[in-house]
């Protein structure tokens, strides 16, 4: 087949097939991207983290979707669609790990462009709704779950979440207060279920502000939370 033919092949098959169906070679993780369109996608480190993180993290990919914190993540209509990149049995039906690799290659171009996207959300409401955009991604990627598969997530985001039942700015950091809190999130649903989830966040804190003395109370009370909601890892760059 030429390469043009084959291009095309690859393009018409990939709009068919949107869930996680690897064959032959290694099957890689389930993964999501989240990515801040508030003020943490003003400074230039914030789209520099993003070009240089992501393609080394979704290379470890079989499906990878979108999120977008916004001031109404949840409801946005910010949204890219999921890619997936593992080929299925019918585009490589003799599991040929040559063609498998030609086919990943090709959908993983799509990602860094689809996440750039969301830097560049429409103002949606006032402030950061980073709990929101956790919950849709979390709800697209459970959709795709096999417990065989590693479930990774990455986050582009300070995590200054202000919005609804979480205000990070004034929230009591005691050590009592903080495990209230993240309970509280749990149980009432404002945090997904992340049970053998990795998460990794880069960019935390990136645009800090006054009283340092929180910064290391605040990153307790975040990996408390998502280690709550049943992170295997947390990771807070």
């Amino acid at each position: 087949m030429r390469p043009g033919r084959w291009t095309a092949a690859i393009t018409v098959v990939g709009l068919l097939s949107t869930g996680v169906a690897a064959c032959g070679t290694e099957s890689r993780a389930v993964c999501g991207v989240i990515v801040d369109s508030t003020s943490y996608a003003d400074p230039a480190a914030s789209r520099t983290d993003l070009t240089s993180k992501l393609p080394g993290f979704v290379d470890g990919c079989d499906w990878v979707g979108f999120a977008a914190v916004t001031g109404a993540s949840e409801s946005s209509t910010c949204r890219e669609d999921p890619v997936a990149v593992a080929a299925t049995k019918r585009e490589n039906p003799n599991d040929n790990p040559v063609v498998e690799e030609r086919i990943r290659k090709h959908r993983l171009t799509q990602v860094l462009p689809r996440a750039s996207k969301l830097f560049d959300c429409p103002g949606e409401g006032e402030g950061s709704d980073v709990l929101g955009a956790l919950r849709y991604l979390v709800k697209q990627m459970n959709a795709q779950r096999q417990p065989d598969l590693a479930h990774r997530v990455i986050v582009f985001s300070d995590l200054i979440n202000n919005r609804g039942d979480l205000n990070v700015n004034k929230l009591d950091l005691s050590e009592a207060a903080r495990q209230a809190k993240a309970k509280e999130l749990r149980q009432s649903r404002l945090l997904p279920d992340l049970t053998g989830y990795d998460v990794v966040v880069h960019g935390f804190l990136r645009k800090k502000g006054s009283s340092p003395d929180r910064f290391p109370l605040l990153e307790s009370f975040w990996t408390e939370a998502l280690e709550t909601a049943g992170a295997t890892s947390v990771d807070l760059l």
